[in-house]
């Protein structure tokens, strides 16, 4: 009905009406995109046919941003770092290379905070992504700026990367729909910083779009191959699942408690449900949840089965530069010369602590792999698990350091490897997104994509900002 370019330049006017107001894409590549545009309306005119077209190029002419940490051609790759912004990527991460092959047109790169290792998009080279529901607000991390641009209608899918919880945040936080897949099949190549040792196991790379439909798609471009592994074709029948809910953790003294509003709006899923699939939904209470900052600490520096360690913290805050000390860093940034953000400088600084309890964090290693067989015999092959986004709804800025393992609410499903997605719920009182984690065992993505199709319908999704 319209031309991709009129399409790509809808987009790019969008882009430059908000992004002044939220600082989400950070560079973009606007006269790339409309000269790919015409080469697609071009290849239409030509007609080869529709089923050919759709076979080969599943998202022909679909605009869509990259989270800067990974590599899009021609861009920047920083990753907030100041010490890389002079890099810029002479190649394509593994997923922008297939989705690019798919058709897509990628706008430009998007916000994340330093390093991809803290919930509020903020740098010392870019500065600080808003919220656009209200610009005071946090868009989360470490995908925030994909979170952003998305929720503001700039794009039509994002490329973010999850290991506590980096793309189920924002997409929280911005009333859009995340979806961290089952470890291990969507790869992760061609991003900065990327995981390695244990933590290979625990990063994720997936999709994030205003559309529940949009997901499986774009999931599918991702996964190339490695998607034989999920059950993407199984027909799902939703009366059939078993669901289970959880209200919160159980009470861990390191997490803030459950919001009122995100409790009710959980029970409103709840009731739903039930009334309209007619099943009954199972109130579950699972004990080592309580522990779930502390699991997914001691998971994330423990060693791998070849005795690897992870990358230390503070080595990549080295990147491109001289060694960084925590210690003195803050001494600087307290007068305000540090190129870091507090954050960074906190996490280097407590990184070595981790360290010390040794004893203390074979232990949780254990508890999470426990956790993790509990999980899955919970969960099944028809099972799906309604569990908070995150405790509060979007905070304002700077709050999160006050609160800094409310990650917990994601992060945990990251060491146990399982796939989520995250489902927006409609506004609160205070026109802020509400949402809904749905989870479920291994390689049984396809179910939490259903569900969260079905949630669409029934509470509405994504809703424009300042529509109401």
């Amino acid at each position: 009905q319209v031309s991709c370019i009129e399409v790509v330049e809808a987009y790019v006017e969008r882009i430059k009406e908000v992004n002044p107001l939220i600082n989400a894409v950070v560079k973009d590549r606007f006269e790339e995109a409309l000269q790919e545009a015409q080469q697609v309306d071009k290849l239409l005119s030509e007609g080869p046919g529709d089923d050919y077209l759709e076979e080969k190029f599943p998202l022909l002419g679909v605009p869509i941003t990259v989270k800067e940490a990974f590599s899009l051609h021609g861009m920047p790759n920083t990753s907030g770092l100041v010490n890389r912004r002079n890099v810029i990527a002479t190649s394509d991460a593994t997923v922008v290379s297939r989705l690019k092959q798919a058709g897509a047109i990628p706008l430009g790169v998007t916000n994340c905070s330093e390093l991809c290792m803290w919930y509020e998009s903020s740098n010392r080279v870019y500065g600080r992504t808003n919220n656009p529901y209200d610009l005071q607000r946090i868009v989360g991390g470490s995908s925030g700026g994909e979170g952003g641009v998305l929720a503001a209608a700039c794009s039509v899918i994002g490329v973010g990367s999850d290991i506590g919880g980096s793309i189920r945040m924002p997409a929280f936080f911005n009333g859009v729909f995340g979806h961290k897949p089952t470890t291990g099949v969507v790869p992760n190549d061609g991003q900065f910083p990327n995981a390695h040792g244990v933590r290979t196991s625990f990063l994720c790379t997936g999709p994030m779009c205003r559309y529940a439909e949009d997901l499986e798609p774009v999931l599918r471009v991702m996964a190339g191959p490695g998607v034989s592994k999920l059950k993407l074709n199984e027909k799902v029948s939703l009366e059939k699942i078993k669901f289970h809910c959880m209200d919160h953790d159980g009470g861990s003294v390191f997490v803030s408690p459950v919001d009122k509003e995100i409790l009710q709006a959980q029970k409103k899923v709840v009731e739903h449900i039930e009334s309209d699939l007619g099943v009954r939904v199972q109130h579950v209470s699972i004990h080592k949840m309580k522990y779930s900052f502390q699991i997914w600490s001691a998971m994330m520096s423990s060693k791998d089965s070849d005795g690897q360690e992870a990358d230390r913290f503070t080595d990549l805050l080295g990147d491109h530069g001289k060694p960084v000390w925590p210690l003195w860093e803050l001494m600087k940034w307290l007068v305000g010369m540090s190129s870091h953000t507090f954050p960074a400088i906190a996490l280097g600084l407590t990184e070595n602590l981790m360290k010390l309890n040794d004893s203390g964090n074979a232990k949780l290693v254990s508890m999470g792999k426990s956790l993790q067989e509990e999980m899955e015999a919970l969960l099944g092959q028809d099972g799906v698990l309604l569990y908070p986004s995150h405790p509060t709804i979007a905070p304002k800025h700077h709050s999160p350091i006050c609160m800094p393992f409310n990650f917990a609410y994601t992060a945990i499903f990251n060491v146990l490897g399982l796939p989520v997605t995250q489902c927006p719920l409609g506004l609160g009182s205070e026109g802020l997104p509400l949402g809904i984690q749905l989870v479920a065992a291994a390689y049984n993505d396809h179910l939490t994509l259903a569900v969260a199709r079905y949630l669409e319908k029934a509470f509405g999704g994504w809703v424009l900002p300042g529509k109401v």
